[in-house]
């Protein structure tokens, strides 16, 4: 089995990617890519059996019926709903609400923050994987799932802030060894310097594990009220089990 891991930017120069080779042994990291474009993605993705794509792949409902209200010039603000209250639920998905109660975390807003940029080009890479024949599915059913290392990490008892950037490598170093300990089957190989050296890089290798974990069955799928937005918001797969669980 192919688990690739997708830690997405707006531009290449940010954008790694992880390809994770599993046998009755455990994983392999066969390769990591970092500043990949977007023909590198799209391959990727079509080669794999899941892949975690760290980024909104799709809206707030209430945000896209807000814009085209908007343009047609027809906004009206629900009638005793204060203001901040009003613009969360613009700004936040079903299963972004979702991961901040399960987690304590809260996503990026797609709709009010930079991560929008990112979106759109994540929006481009899964017309094109449509168009070759592996349409994406919102809810995580296809090939693709979006996915949230940090929330991963959290959910596996590893270390999740502090390790981004250039000036936190020694905590990058700490999370590295804390997911060799907790995952001796997983073999890093040569990557393990690029992994120790960018925080992209180790964000897509945990991003391939978590793709891992929604193939199995064992990530947070929407149920009753949240399969309806999850089919056009998107949904965050978390995992359910500890990571030992992920080498059967």
């Amino acid at each position: 089995m192919l688990t690739v891991g997708v830690d997405l930017a707006a531009e290449a120069v940010r954008t790694a990617v992880a390809w994770l080779d599993w046998s009755a042994d455990g994983a392999r990291v066969g390769r990591i890519e970092i500043q990949a474009d977007d023909d590198m993605i799209v391959e990727a993705l079509m080669r794999a059996d899941k892949a975690g794509v760290d980024c909104p792949i799709g809206w707030p409902d209430a945000f896209v019926d807000f814009v085209v209200a908007h343009r047609a010039g027809h906004v009206r603000v629900p009638a005793g709903v204060a203001g901040r209250d009003w613009r969360r639920n613009l700004a936040l998905r079903v299963t972004d609400r979702v991961v901040r109660d399960l987690t304590g975390l809260t996503p990026l807003s797609v709709s009010a923050d930079r991560i929008g940029h990112t979106a759109m080009r994540c929006a481009g890479l899964l017309a094109e994987l449509a168009r070759r024949g592996r349409p994406a599915d919102r809810r995580g059913d296809g090939v693709v799932v979006e996915v949230y290392p940090a929330a991963s990490l959290r959910r596996w008892g590893l270390p999740f802030r502090g390790y981004k950037r250039s000036a936190n490598l020694a905590a990058l170093g700490d999370l590295v060894d804390a997911l060799r300990e907790a995952a001796p089957w997983l073999d890093l190989g040569p990557y393990e310097r690029v992994c120790r050296a960018s925080d992209d890089a180790t964000d897509a290798v945990v991003a391939a594990l978590t793709a891992r974990a929604a193939s199995l069955g064992l990530a947070t799928v929407p149920t009753g009220e949240q399969a309806g937005p999850a089919r056009t918001e998107g949904w965050i797969a978390l995992p359910t089990t500890p990571l030992r669980d992920l080498h059967g």
